[in-house]
């Protein structure tokens, strides 16, 4: 086993003699890359947005955006990151001080006034520059007369009429996680709209045809702490049996937080995020199976729309530089009430598959939390993966009530699965976030639906009876009364939707 090293725009660098807990962001800063900026220290902002080459879904490669500041160093062992410095230097120029592209227009489109937060802006538009299947497509935008096609000139870059979509292809999602807007959103649009495709020479474009870094094993100890990541799942739960303390993280998107925030430490932290394991999704004839430790991008592109419910999770849940670290496994692992997750596959009747040193057992998701952040999960136990049972209901939808249209945590989450036949409701799975100690189901909201006509009377009938399901809470993202009323509103929301799509 080799001292920890990371490769950092080309060049290795010794992880030690940071401490474990060690971001990447201070790692990198310490090193002189003061490109990379802390803003909020949880994984809002993303002023400390980097590039790491990750197993990639249509190419060997991809290049993904994530927040340095929540990740330890010792978590990228072995391998490659790229700072808004090495993409200067990484572009088709190639040549010291050049500009990137992505850079190149945020310059001239005036999408950088303090400059703060602008290497992070850079970081995460380089990773959709590099999106593999990113392609342009055709100009629709109504011309300024509003009778035809606008055309665009070579002062400013064309704009879809799909304002989240450019005609390059860019989707601006990629930049949710990216929250400051001091020069406004327009200069930092435009620059994203106006961006090319990758040149043939362009290394970064090139590196994607080739295979991530592989996986290795770390074993990291300085002061008495430990970063531990084992090769295999039978190795890691050898680990953990011997180690029932250690912290388990993947993609380190709450751990993070509680690092820098809250100034815990662990003297163990185990790694799972690159077991082959819990890193596989399969379709079989009667589920599918997630594993636990596929970031949320990986789920969702992998999956391409294939499980409705999960689709319309997905653009909600945090922000892509989020979704690039998350996994269901530690969404599921922290218990939390709020997680955007679980009430979607509670409404899937998922289960999780826990395994350790022993074997492996299934639980139903509506029976596996216990209590405020508590689970049946045991010490020495992870999540292997999620199971979704096939087939899928056909009226799903995901509501989720927050402060914010993206990159907030919900105040309620609610996600439907219907069967609707012949007018009647076969069957009801609601999955509810935000209202208890615990995710549940609305059971008694699915028993007032199921045998029942889907008609407005229906609706309105269970959406009384769900607003009183769960115990909701005042705090500072809502009141008791206000989640109660938006649990009956989100039943009513949804009759409305499937009635629309079935009369249009």
């Amino acid at each position: 086993m080799t001292a920890p090293r990371i490769t950092v725009n080309g060049t290795e660098a010794p992880i030690s003699p940071a401490a474990p807990h060690t971001t990447v962001l201070d790692f990198l800063r310490e090193r002189g890359l003061t490109g990379t900026k802390e803003g909020c220290a949880e994984g809002e902002c993303g002023a400390c947005a980097v590039l790491v080459a990750r197993p990639g879904t249509n190419e060997p490669t991809d290049w993904v955006a994530v927040n340095a500041c929540l990740l330890p160093a010792a978590a990228l062992d072995g391998q490659e990151v790229v700072t808004s410095e090495g993409l200067a230097t990484a572009g088709p120029a190639g040549a010291p001080g050049a500009l990137h592209p992505v850079q190149e227009e945020m310059a001239v489109r005036g999408g950088s006034q303090c400059g703060y937060c602008t290497p992070g802006f850079v970081c995460s538009m380089a990773a959709e520059y590099y999106r593999p299947d990113r392609c342009a497509h055709t100009d629709t935008e109504p011309a300024e007369d509003g009778t035809g096609t606008g055309t665009g000139t070579e002062d400013g870059p064309r704009h879809d009429a799909d304002p989240e979509h450019g005609p390059n292809g860019f989707d601006l999602h990629a930049l949710s996680g990216n929250l400051c807007r001091c020069t406004g959103y327009r200069p930092i649009r435009d620059a994203a709209f106006a961006v090319g495709a990758p040149t043939a020479d362009d290394p970064l474009a090139q590196r994607r045809a080739q295979s991530p870094p592989a996986p290795v094993a770390t074993e990291y100890v300085r002061d008495g702490r430990a970063f531990l990541r084992r090769s295999t799942l039978g190795e890691t739960l050898r680990l953990l049996r011997e180690r029932p303390d250690a912290v388990v993280v993947a993609g380190s998107t709450d751990w993070g937080v509680e690092v820098n925030i809250r100034s815990r430490r662990a003297d163990c932290v185990v790694a799972v995020d690159r077991l082959p394991e819990l890193r596989e999704l399969r379709f079989g004839p009667g589920a599918v199976e997630i594993g636990a430790a596929l970031t949320l991008t990986e789920i969702e592109r992998r999956l391409d729309g294939r499980v409705p419910l999960l689709a319309e999770l997905f653009p909600q849940f945090a922000s892509r530089l989020i979704r690039n670290g998350a996994t269901l496994g530690g969404n599921l692992g922290t218990g939390s009430p709020i997680g955007d997750s679980p009430p979607v596959l509670l409404a899937l009747e998922a289960s999780v598959v826990l395994a350790d040193a022993d074997g492996e057992r299934q639980v139903p998701l509506a029976e596996y939390f216990t209590g405020y952040r508590q689970s049946v999960r045991r010490p020495g136990e992870l999540i292997r993966a999620v199971r979704v049972p096939l087939p899928l209901s056909p009226v799903v939808a995901f509501h989720k009530i927050a402060k914010r249209r993206f990159d907030d945590i919900s105040s309620v989450a609610v996600a439907f699965a219907l069967d609707v036949e012949d007018g009647i409701v076969r069957k009801a799975r609601i999955g509810l976030g935000g209202v208890a100690a615990t995710p549940l189901r609305a059971l008694a909201t699915e028993e007032a639906l199921e045998g029942r006509p889907w008609t407005a009377e229906t609706a309105e009938a269970a959406a009384r009876v769900l607003r009183a399901e769960g115990t909701p809470m005042n705090d500072q993202r809502a009141s008791a009364a206000y989640r109660s009323a938006m649990l009956g509103q989100s039943l009513l929301k949804l009759y409305a939707q499937t009635t629309e799509a079935v009369t249009s």
